[in-house]
């Protein structure tokens, strides 16, 4: 992310009029960016310096975050930040330095590297104030839409644009859209799908905590196009920073007339409601969101009829993801043409991943799709501790991308091709002291815990698979077994009802594919070729 401006000069005379953000993300929240935030008030306020608490910068592991800023220079990102390294920091810049202790490179490529639309504004505009949204271009795109298009010319605008769900599943959002707006009845309503439950997820948190009137702003839009006066945000419910903040925005944009009756006086009328989850993994599945939504048990049903035919009360609903509405206000305000000349054919715009794991910076990175995986590795540091082995994708749905398929470009039909998924966009990277048996076993014990249980495939499914993977990581298993599991597994996937099901298995398959040979170790050598599982007479690693 390039700022224009002079050439960073170390040590220039910066003077009064700074500007100081202070990340207050979860992870720099829980790192101590409250009181980084607080010592900083207290020592100058809004008397010599501008001080504000922001979302989230990106380098999650680094927290907490702040950025300096001077008209005319560069931004000046500083990591690890105390309350009195940071009030040193600031009384430097005061003083004519530009201290080096703490300070990012300038072309730091966690930060520079990235290509920023969805997340654009996070981590630049204080997330709990309507007018810092506004004064960044929040609600044009609003006011634009429903002052001067129709819903036809919105919903063919987004179709133009190659959005596509950034919620996994990759479906055309323009299509969907069309499909409600062109649906019958004279109630309909839009759902954003904020229950981000995969393992190593947490770009939809992110935006959400950081930039809440962009979610907000794009689900107004959806519901002009499509004919919905009433929306929904279901937010994971071991998200109670995300809620708390979308519940002000809510609010907030309330009484700005941004919302409810009558919007910016152009007749339209929307509101929206938030729902809380609570904690159920499967509640990421459409149908059982819809069923959470009403106020019954989170369970799946059969599809068709699919949620544009009938969803919410038996009425047409859109349901979208988060960063998905995220994209929209960008496309009103630039147009169509501009979001498909990002990224690759067929795969427009830009993908948000969290990035985790064995890797120097762990944080959220938004980049064009068909960005190499190499690259992505590249821009959080590269792998730590060892060197790259495999990385997950998708989470508890998704499968693994070993090290000969570095070069693959991160977008919906590469990753498919290598067995794996997109996914909401969780990246987890493992070096080579990784066991891919007990990676399989982890997500299909996480799949058991979540499974609702309404279909045996996958109540019981779940279970046996991982009474097998187990048994393998236990040096307990034969060859037979490794063949029953991969026999169950694709069982799995032919017959359960819904996408945990279907899913669940394709880590095992994934491993099983790319990494065979160290099932067939744990179960011909009785060994964990990287000392990870435990074995009689073989103790894993400390």
């Amino acid at each position: 992310m390039k700022t224009p401006g002079p050439k960073d000069k170390g040590a220039t005379t910066y003077g009064g009029g700074l500007k100081i953000s202070v990340c207050l993300g979860s992870p720099c929240l829980a790192s101590g960016a409250e009181g980084v935030l607080r010592a900083l008030r207290e020592a100058w306020g809004e008397k010599t310096i501008a001080v504000i608490g922001t979302g989230c910068m990106g380098p999650c592991s680094r927290g907490p975050m702040i950025r300096i800023e001077r008209d005319g220079y560069p931004a000046a990102y500083y990591e690890r930040m105390t309350p009195q390294a940071a009030c040193t920091t600031v009384a430097a810049y005061l003083a004519g330095a530009a201290p080096e202790q703490g300070r990012l490179a300038p072309d730091f490529p966690f930060i520079a590297l990235q290509t920023r639309v969805v997340l654009g504004q996070c981590g630049r505009i204080d997330p709990c104030d309507l007018n810092s949204a506004r004064a960044a271009g929040g609600y044009r795109a609003l006011a634009h839409a429903i002052g001067k298009m129709t819903p036809e010319q919105i919903c063919c605008e987004i179709g133009a644009s190659g959005l596509r769900g950034r919620g996994g599943g990759g479906y055309p959002t323009g299509t969907k859209w069309e499909l409600v707006r062109a649906a019958s009845g004279r109630r309909k309503y839009v759902v954003a799908n904020g229950d981000e439950g995969d393992p190593g997820a947490f770009m939809d948190r992110t935006l959400m905590e950081s930039d809440p009137h962009r979610l907000l702003e794009g689900i107004v839009i959806a519901g002009y196009a499509v004919g919905a006066r009433d929306g929904f945000i279901f937010v994971r419910g071991e998200y109670p920073l995300a809620a708390q903040r979308l519940g002000a925005a809510i609010a907030a944009a309330g009484k700005a007339g941004l919302l409810g009756r009558n919007i910016l006086g152009s007749g339209f009328s929307f509101r929206i409601r938030l729902r809380i989850g609570a904690g159920a993994f499967v509640c990421g599945e459409e149908t059982a969101l819809m069923a959470s939504v009403m106020g019954r048990r989170g369970q799946p049903v059969i599809r068709p009829p699919y949620p544009a035919q009938r969803g919410l009360w038996g009425c047409s609903t859109l349901i979208n993801n988060v960063e998905t509405f995220g994209c929209v206000a960008p496309i009103i305000r630039n147009g169509a043409a501009w979001f498909r000349a990002i990224g690759t054919p067929g795969n427009s715009g830009t993908k948000v991943f969290s990035i985790s794991g064995d890797v120097a910076t762990e944080g959220v990175l938004e980049v064009p799709l068909g960005t190499p995986l190499r690259e992505l590795l590249a821009m959080a540091g590269g792998v730590s501790g060892g060197s790259f082995k495999a990385a997950q994708t998708g989470g508890a749905s998704g499968g693994c991308i070993p090290a000969s398929h570095m070069d693959v470009p991160v977008d919906y039909e590469s990753l498919k091709g290598l067995g794996t998924i997109m996914g909401s966009g969780g990246l987890i990277v493992m070096n080579d002291q990784r066991c891919m048996t007990d990676v399989a076993r982890f997500f299909m014990h996480f799949c058991q815990e979540e499974s609702c249980g309404k279909c045996a495939p996958c109540r019981t499914g779940t279970q046996q698979a991982a009474r097998l993977l187990d048994r393998i990581a236990a040096g307990e298993a034969t060859s037979d077994d490794i063949s029953q599991l991969e026999l169950l597994c694709r069982f799995m996937r032919e017959t359960s009802l819904c996408g945990l099901g279907m899913a669940a298995p394709t880590p095992v398959l994934s491993t099983l594919r790319w990494f065979r040979e160290e099932y067939e170790n744990h179960v011909r050598d009785r060994r964990c070729p990287a000392g990870v599982c435990a074995m009689e007479g073989t103790p894993c690693r400390d």
